[in-house]
């Protein structure tokens, strides 16, 4: 789904829906900080790419950390990491969201609301 259909569904919902919605993503999306820790600590061997549930990658990763070139490939990897890691939390939020979203809309179609 496109960034813009969803604020179009979003935009469907009432205000309790939307607190309901924003309390969804707050208490099952992912946090910035903590992927930002794991990228730090944890990043050359994987960790926040498991965090965003991204597991082959971040096998490849671990897999790769266990040489020496593999050491360096997973280096480049880990600095590229630190740019794209904020737009994979946005992504995986959004979804979220959306899925949330998608949710609220097809309660209320069953409970016949609208």
């Amino acid at each position: 789904m496109s960034y813009y259909s969803g604020l179009i569904k979003k935009g469907q919902l009432n205000d309790h829906e939307l607190l309901l919605v924003e309390q969804a993503v707050r208490q099952r999306g992912k946090n910035m900080v903590v992927a930002y820790v794991l990228w730090f600590f944890l990043g050359m061997l994987g960790g926040h790419r498991f965090y965003m549930n991204r597991p082959i990658t971040a096998i490849v990763q671990l897999v790769l950390s266990l040489t020496v070139v593999g050491m360096m490939i997973t280096s480049l990897w880990w600095i590229a990491d630190a740019f794209l890691l904020h737009g994979y939390v946005q992504d995986k939020n959004r979804e979220l969201e959306n899925d949330v979203v998608d949710e609220i809309l097809a309660s209320r179609e069953t409970s016949g609301d609208r």
